[in-house]
Order: structure tokens, then sequence, then C-alpha cells
């Protein structure tokens, strides 16, 4: 009976927050009170011994902390960079009049910038650009969408371009330089499908808002360039790390923190400006989105609870029996459940219900099942605007309708998601 009680607080919680903002709910909350909740279920109605279920929730703490720590390290270094105005450096480049050229630019522009930075946070540095560049409401909402598409996509193949392939690179599903080699062209095609479809009914000029010159910037285009440099280079280099230490990657993501941290802190303690408190990361750190840290906390917190409870193995049976094993089946279908619910608990879910398999190749470290999940899961996420971060930060920041979405892009996100996937199983 408790498993039951388990599975119905977790299915709650889940509806509410895939409905979290017609409830005005925070996610966060749900997210940690059923990560409690299902734990507390287990330990106090569960007819295991304490100590072993202790056991098991030390190690999934242990294994949920290390993606927390390399998320938030990787956050801060962003931030840090967005502080000191290092993206600025990439938004005064871009000068393109025409829709259709500007729509290429920003398509393949987050492509690659989600790869390098994360999904989220490249939206949002992309979406404050369009602001700045477009003043139609719908054009604006037709280039956010694509920016979903195209963060996602980036995203997908890269180790720390969004959190689901972090999680799967940290738990050793798949190693950095293969999942660029297996879902690269898979991501790119499922960008290249809408940026065609809209290269014939995309039009005209564009018409750009009054720019803003009031702004105070205490930063030079130097010191711009520099931390945007640096920012980028200890990103890229945690894979590196990884390979040549063997530690997990959260280590060298605490790395570069330490150093780019410790840089901005001799600079600033030698400037007289008190203006550029601002620029200390102190500062910094109060736009750290923490709350998200939380949201994958609860998640993960919840998924071990049903992995620990043996929930996860019977719903590994049931899908297998259902689809008679075809990986392509199962993980086009979770990359589709991902466009209605958040595909952080989904690839969770699915790293507890199959286990690494040397014996079987699909299912081995770098096998196609666990390369083909990380492009499902992150590019099947743009099929609806609630279906990813991006997707969610998108709809907030720029009020994009559900329904708009759904019948201009929707259909084109599908459209290039199974193209993705043919290219995937035909082995490209």
């Amino acid at each position: 009976m408790y498993s039951n009680a388990i599975i119905i607080v977790f299915v709650l919680g889940y509806l509410c927050i895939a409905l979290e903002h017609p409830l005005k709910l925070d996610k966060a909350a749900i997210a940690l009170l059923i990560g409690v909740l299902t734990w507390t279920i287990f330990i106090v109605f569960g007819e295991n011994d304490i100590n072993d279920v202790v056991a098991s929730l030390n190690e999934n703490l242990a294994e949920t902390a290390q993606t927390l720590f390399f998320l938030f390290a990787a956050m801060t270094i962003v931030e840090i960079v967005d502080c000191h105005d290092g993206f600025k450096v990439i938004t005064d480049k871009i000068n393109a009049t025409k829709k259709v050229n500007l729509m290429w630019l920003i398509g393949i522009l987050t492509f690659f910038m989600s790869a390098v930075l994360d999904n989220l946070t490249t939206t949002i540095v992309i979406l404050s650009l369009l602001r700045k560049l477009i003043n139609d409401k719908e054009t604006r909402w037709t280039f956010a969408s694509i920016v979903v598409i195209a963060a996602n996509a980036g995203g997908a193949w890269s180790p720390i371009g969004d959190v689901t392939t972090i999680m799967l690179w940290i738990g050793g599903q798949i190693t950095a330089l293969n999942i660029i080699k297996c879902v690269f062209i898979p991501s790119l095609i499922s960008l290249i499908v809408p940026l065609v479809v809209f290269s014939f009914t995309l039009k005209g000029e564009l018409v750009r808002p009054e720019s803003n010159c009031n702004k105070e910037i205490h930063t030079s285009v130097a010191e711009q360039r520099g931390y945007l440099i640096l920012g980028v280079s200890l990103l890229l280099f945690v894979p590196v790390f990884k390979t040549f230490t063997h530690l997990p990657p959260f280590m060298g993501m605490l790395l570069s923190l330490g150093i780019i941290w410790l840089l901005s802190h001799i600079q600033l303690s030698h400037s007289q400006d008190e203006k550029r408190e601002r620029l200390s990361v102190a500062q910094c750190l109060k736009h750290v989105d923490t709350s998200t840290i939380f949201f994958f906390l609860g998640i993960l917190t919840a998924v071990g609870a049903l992995g620990a409870t043996g929930q996860l193995g019977k719903m590994s049976e049931w899908l297998r029996d259902v689809t008679n094993g075809n990986i392509f089946v199962i993980d086009s279908v979770i990359g589709l459940l991902s466009s209605i619910i958040d595909n952080v608990p989904l690839v969770a879910a699915t790293m507890g219900m199959y286990a690494i398999d040397p014996s079987i190749s699909e299912f081995a470290v770098d096998g196609t099942f666990w390369s083909m999940l990380a492009y499902c899961a992150g590019t099947g996420g743009s099929i609806l605007i609630i279906g990813s971060a991006a997707g969610v930060a998108a709809m907030g920041l720029e009020k994009i309708d559900f329904i708009w979405y759904l019948k201009h892009i929707s259909w084109l996100a599908v459209i290039g998601y199974f193209l993705g996937v043919l290219c995937i199983y035909l082995g490209l």
C-alpha cells in the first residue's frame, strides 16, 4: 500500500508542477514537498529496515548533489560574465536588418551558445537581445520560438548544454566526445526545419525599438571581452579536466568557478570606483536562480524514492513489454512526453529504470539508447511552449500565448524532432 501512496503523491505533485501557472503555484516548492513526502512515506510505512532506507537516501543524495553543485557553479560563472557585460560583446556585433537574415543568425548563435552555456541562460540572454532588435510583438514571438527550439537543440548535443545531458554525463551513461558525434547532426536538423520554413514565410525589414542610452556601463570593452573569453574558456575546460583527471565533472566546474571568482575579486579590490561594487561575486550570486536548484533537488529526490521502492523497475518492464524492447520507440515516447512533463524527472526516471549494461551494446556506455535519450529529451521539449525550461522562460518573458505557439510552432518542432530521430535510426 505504501508504494501506491508514493505514486499518488508523485503524480499529484507532477500535475501541480505541470499546471504551475494556472494554479499559481511555485514548482520548486511542490518539488521539495514531493521529494520529502515520498521518502517519509517510504520510511514510516515501508517494510524495509530503517537503516537500509536511510542508506538508500544517502546514496541518492550523493548522486543528486553532484548535479546540483555542477549547475550552481555553472550558473554562477555565467552570472559573473553577465555582470561584467560580457554578453554585450556579442549583442553589439549583430546589425542585420532583414527578418530572415536575423532569424538564421539568432538561430545558429543560440544553437552554439546553449551548447557552451545552458539552454535556459542562453534563452534569457538572447531574448534580452531581441527586445533591443525587434519592436513588433508577433515577430518577436516568432523569433523567441526559434530561440526555444535552437536552445533545446543546442543543449542536447553538448555534455554541458542541458541539465539532462549533464545528468547522463555525470551518471556515466555518455562521454563528452561521443554525445557530440552522435547527436550534433540530428539536433541541427531539428533546428534547420523551422528555419527553412520561416525563410519562405517571414518577409520584410525589421522595425527596431527606440534605443535606451541611459544605462550606465561600469566595464570597458576590453574587460567585457576578457570576461566573455574567460567564462567560455572555463566552461569548455570542464570536460577536458574530467578526461585527464577522471574526477566527476562538478569538480572541474567548481575549479573553474574558483578561478574566475578569485580573478574577479583581485580586479575589484584594485578598483577605486565604488559603483563597481555591483560587479562583485556576492552581488552576482543574488541573480543566480536558486529556485531552479531547489526544483531539481526535490524532483531528483522524489525519483530516487521511486527507484528505491522498485517502482521504476516495474515501469521499465512494462515499457519493454509494450514496445517489445524497441529502444527507438522507447526514447521517442520519452521525448514526446517531455513536451508535457519536465525532461529532468523524465530522464532521471529513465536512468533509474535502465542500468548501464556493457553486455548489451545499446545500453553500454555511449550506447544508442543513451545518445538518443539525450536527443529526444532535449529537443522533444520544444514541441510545446511549456515543455522545457527555455520555453517556460520565453513564455514568461515575452508573454507568448500557449495556443499561438501550438498553432504556429508545434508542428514545425514535431517535424524537426522526428527527422532527427530518423537520423539517429539511420546512424547518420
